[in-house]
């Protein structure tokens, strides 16, 4: 890099929304604000994780103070979910035609509201109506975040787009044993007596992450420079590059004037299901659905699992919850970014779901562990769950959903996935309380079924997403 300020530095000339993206791939286009902005749309999927969590310990004494059958405690867990798949698909389309700035301020403000408002729900009706809010802005977040990642990184080497949005799954991770480090501490803090509030101040903790993004939003976050372009506008790309990457970009005088497309949500939503797009469309929609499906189940059922398989107490519950989310998930995470930078997204998912299954068919095999062996053989093989997650599918599936799409489409491309995705999700969610009620430990021979459903998925077709310019593949058309 040139240690020449951007007024000393040759002018570098664009002339097309190709000329921006390929200064963002090359890796030419770098600067601490870009980073800034990588690490702030982690953050945002921080808080995704966290509020999508943070009742996973407190359900219990949710369904105490409210008096909820198994089927109301369901439908508490559920409604995130289901306000994450109106968000995800509604925030997708207005990434792609606000841009992604003002969508991610948005969610930020669903945060703060809705995280301050299920803490002192009075009753479960609030709370299932603050819990939907917190979904909407989940929903909204993932496709913006996700684009973010992806055009604020080069495209390939170290910290190339594959690897940095395979990032959101150590982020989700960190997320989750955070969420169990807030009800750790609090449990010590707060009276014996007291312990049945640890969910509203777990819940409530939520808000202060968002509020930290919003009092720094002006100073670090800004538009994608790769959307400005897709919209026709080069001169405003122009300025980002140089703000943000300290790239003196100058649109040419020969440019080409720009042919500015009008909002249209039902003719981009059909381009992801024709030509080029239609497989990966497909096969990213089907891994998506796979994974979130098993890992909600498991992952949110995770301190019902501990307490019931392996019958300890409150404390034990949460410490294991925890130890299993920063031993498994969170080192697996990390592999996830490696892997994904080394060998791409397609291998580490196939040998992920792969482990996904024979670890849950350990399970459902052991049953209500009879000995400290079979105990031992199911807690590794939950950590053996949690790993392959961390490190292939869920650390992934970012990658098929995201990268396939040129960035003009890519915002409705992941609202469509995470939208679908999260009714996958939300299903799991209100199953998994009513089928472990039923089924006990047998429920793993259901919830099995998801990782053999993503390893079809990811055999049917060998696309490998992280060596592909989606927009220089539009741009040869």
């Amino acid at each position: 890099m040139s240690t020449l300020s951007t007024g000393e530095q040759r002018p570098v000339l664009i002339r097309s929304a190709q000329d921006v993206t390929n200064l963002v791939n090359s890796g030419a286009a770098r600067g601490s604000h870009a980073k800034m902005v990588v690490l702030l749309a982690l953050g945002g999927i921080f808080l995704d994780a966290y509020d999508l969590t943070s009742l996973a310990y407190g359900i219990t004494d949710i369904k105490n103070e409210f008096g909820l059958t198994a089927t109301g405690a369901g439908a508490v867990t559920a409604s995130i979910a289901v306000g994450a798949v109106f968000g995800a698909w509604f925030g997708g389309f207005l990434t792609d035609r606000l841009g992604r700035y003002r969508v991610f301020m948005a969610d930020m403000l669903f945060f703060v509201i809705s995280a301050i408002g299920c803490a002192l729900a009075p009753n479960v009706e609030v709370l299932v109506f603050f819990r939907f809010l917190m979904g909407f802005g989940v929903g909204m977040d993932i496709p913006v975040a996700m684009a973010f990642l992806a055009e604020f990184s080069r495209l390939r080497g170290k910290g190339g787009k594959g690897a940095r949005t395979a990032g959101w799954s150590p982020a989700w991770y960190v997320a989750t044993s955070v969420g169990y480090l807030v009800i750790l501490g609090l449990y010590f803090v707060l009276p014996e007596d007291q312990h049945g509030l640890l969910w509203r101040f777990s819940v409530g903790f939520g808000a202060v992450p968002a509020i930290v993004i919003l009092l720094v939003r002006n100073k670090y976050m800004s538009e994608s420079a790769s959307w400005a372009a897709s919209q026709g506008d080069l001169h405003r790309a122009a300025d980002i590059l140089t703000q943000t990457y300290g790239v003196p970009a100058v649109v040419a005088d020969d440019a080409p004037a720009a042919v500015r497309s009008r909002p249209n949500w039902l003719r981009d939503f059909l381009r992801l299901f024709s030509g080029r797009y239609r497989a990966r469309t497909v096969q990213a929609l089907v891994i998506a659905v796979a994974q979130t499906f098993g890992y909600n189940a498991v992952a949110y059922g995770l301190p019902v699992i501990i307490g019931s398989l392996l019958a300890q107490g409150e404390l034990t519950t949460i410490s294991a919850s925890l130890v299993l989310n920063l031993v498994f998930a969170v080192t697996g995470g990390f592999l996830g970014i490696r892997l994904a930078g080394r060998i791409g997204a397609w291998r580490p998912a196939l040998v992920g779901f792969a482990i996904q299954l024979g670890a849950l068919i350990v399970l459902a095999i052991i049953g209500e562990p009879s000995s400290t062996a079979f105990v031992l053989s199911a807690v590794v093989a939950l950590g053996a769950f949690m790993f392959a997650q961390a490190a292939g599918p869920g650390a992934q599936y970012m990658n098929f959903a995201s990268l396939g799409y040129p960035t003009a489409l890519r915002g409705t491309g992941l609202g469509f996935n995470q939208g679908t995705t999260r009714l996958g999700a939300t299903v799991a969610l209100f199953l998994f309380p009513v089928l472990s009620t039923a089924l006990g430990t047998a429920v793993f021979w259901v919830i099995a079924i998801a990782p053999l459903a993503g390893l079809l998925a990811v055999l049917a077709q060998r696309w490998e997403p992280t060596i592909h310019d989606a927009d220089a593949e539009a741009a040869d058309r």
